[in-house]
């Protein structure tokens, strides 16, 4: 369930960063995680943000989302502040830090993508949930609708998480290691997913931990060891330079 904006203002906000970070410090016990961080995203990219553990990434992520305090530092999403331009974002987190165990359905799931503009006080009807199932259907998982998350594989759970992403029906995207741990099967809908967002201008922002796949699957690379090493279009980013810059002399190179 993907649309493309037909509002003037949304076009308008589109031709600004998706994402703008400046001077983004934070910090756990006065220890510093992220040191900083100026970013920018460009618009209708899938972009990668790679680095070792401990690096900081998915922290970078939380801190811009305000789901984690940072201690200094501005973001801005099509020049907007997050409460401004909450409706316009996704989020799909790590598998593992779900509750995969809570008693709700497939469908259920998904169809919670859609609170956002429906908002939480109106029960979804037979509309939404027509919505949701449309959303499964892209990424093979609709005859799984009436199943409880709990049996489900782990492709299977990131596959569900998807598709409540895509019920959001957001401008920016924000995911966390999907491609982490799963099947090849769930591997193939996540990438024909962020094919489909980006051919209709959306903006994707991607936790990547595989050097190996990186250049095929992005355009657009953000290297981090705690301060940004490096950020760009892939082809002038991903050099053995940063890289080296990035994990030390001891990663070993990839072709």
């Amino acid at each position: 369930m993907i649309h493309t904006q037909s509002n003037p203002k949304a076009l308008l906000s589109q031709s600004l960063a998706p994402l703008e970070v400046r001077d983004l410090t934070v910090a756990y016990r006065e220890k510093p995680v992220l040191w900083d961080v100026d970013l920018q995203v460009p618009v209708g990219q899938l972009c990668a943000i790679v680095g070792p553990n401990g690096a900081g990434k998915s922290t970078l992520i939380k801190a811009v989302l305000g789901l984690i305090p940072k201690a200094s530092g501005q973001v801005k999403f099509f020049g907007q502040t997050l409460v401004e331009a909450r409706s316009r974002i996704g989020y799909v987190p790590q598998r593992g830090s779900v509750d995969w165990d809570f008693p709700t359905s497939v469908l259920d799931v998904v169809v919670m993508g859609l609170y956002g503009k429906l908002g939480w006080f109106r029960r979804p009807g037979k509309l939404e949930r027509d919505a949701a199932l449309r959303c499964l259907e892209q990424v093979s998982m609709s005859e799984f609708a009436g199943r409880q998350i709990s049996q489900l594989s782990g492709g299977q759970q990131q596959r569900v998480f998807l598709a409540r992403a895509l019920a959001q029906d957001s401008d920016l995207y924000f995911m966390d290691e999907p491609f982490a741990g799963v099947d090849a099967v769930t591997e193939d809908a996540i990438l024909r997913v962020l094919h489909e967002l980006k051919e209709h201008g959306k903006t994707v922002v991607v936790v990547h931990h595989d050097l190996e796949t990186v250049r095929a699957y992005f355009d657009h690379l953000t290297l981090l060891n705690v301060q940004v090493i490096a950020s760009g279009p892939m082809d002038e980013t991903f050099t053995p330079e940063n890289l080296k810059r990035t994990y030390g002399e001891r990663m070993i190179m990839v072709s």
